[in-house]
């Protein structure tokens, strides 16, 4: 007699509405920025203590993001967002993995396809900006213009680009992002557009493994010797980056519900997760988290 599916398969994991009851379990927090740290327009206050009481306590917090700039240009961010630097003890970005990619290819010629504010990235790498004719190279950094511009407008550019068997290297693997409540178009929605027309693509940021092991040769450093998975929780808001890079790494998350997934969940402010929309949204995804809160708070 076969097993009922029904009853194999995983209940829910747990609605915490406090770090302070997982905190203790974990030696290294890998928390994501965008999405539990800001929105793109307001810091979280109670975030950022959360972290400042977890490293009080002896965790250590090192921030890892899909941002496409270097670390110390999303610390900056946070200062602006008033996330206090005593709430992380360093930093990895998409960015700097892409960045360490190209010092192997110094005097390439690459496209960039982002905007100006993502230059930052090349500096001091000694690589030339070209047009996508001459390139031997795009580094995908976001669209040209995320208020106006969809995926779609970059087909004609994606064809050419594929014409070429051009590689191309996504420094920021995020579809979308959550900018004051609405969705912002992002690097890895282009990515993701030239794998369709037969493009070969590296992406830099999560859930891919790159990220993860930069961030936990920076957190070796950091603690003076490697940390075991069992004692490492990533903290973020997506399924398809967060999620999904935690359990391929083999660590535990907890799953931001009031993030990128606010609109699925049907969150609006204060209100809290309803288990039937958090079952529905995790049928779909990469598996299951340790726990799930709204927001980050201690």
């Amino acid at each position: 007699m076969s097993a009922n599916p029904a009853l194999s398969k995983p209940s829910l994991p747990p609605i915490e509405r406090s770090f302070a009851a997982l905190a203790p379990h974990y030696d290294l927090v890998l928390c994501d920025v965008w999405g539990v740290l800001h929105n793109g327009v307001r810091g979280s206050a109670a975030a950022s203590d959360a972290l400042v009481r977890a490293r009080a306590n002896g965790t250590t917090v090192v921030l890892v993001s899909n941002a496409p700039r270097p670390k110390d240009g999303v610390a900056k961010i946070l200062d602006g967002f008033d996330i206090p630097r005593n709430a992380y003890d360093d930093i990895v970005t998409s960015g700097d993995v892409t960045t360490s990619l190209l010092r192997a290819r110094r005097g390439v010629k690459l496209f960039h396809l982002g905007p100006d504010r993502d230059l930052g990235i090349y500096q001091g790498l000694g690589v030339v900006l070209t047009g996508l004719e001459e390139a031997e190279l795009i580094v995908c950094t976001g669209l040209f213009d995320d208020t106006t511009e969809t995926p779609d407008s970059y087909k004609t550019t994606l064809a050419a680009a594929k014409a070429r068997d051009l590689p191309f290297i996504c420094a920021n693997p995020d579809i979308v992002v959550e900018r004051g409540g609405d969705l912002i178009w992002c690097a890895g929605a282009i990515a993701e557009a030239y794998v369709e027309h037969g493009g070969k693509v590296v992406f830099c940021g999560k859930p891919h493994p790159p990220i993860y092991e930069t961030a936990f040769e920076v957190a070796r450093g950091l603690r003076g010797s490697a940390v075991d998975t069992s004692r490492i929780l990533a903290i973020g808001d997506a399924l398809r980056t967060d999620l999904a890079g935690a359990l391929g790494a083999g660590i535990d998350c907890l799953f931001v519900a009031a993030g990128i997934h606010a609109g699925e969940l049907g969150l609006g402010h204060g209100e809290d997760v309803d288990p039937a929309a958090l079952k529905a949204l995790f049928e779909d995804g990469p598996g299951l988290p340790v726990a799930v809160t709204t927001r980050l708070a201690w």
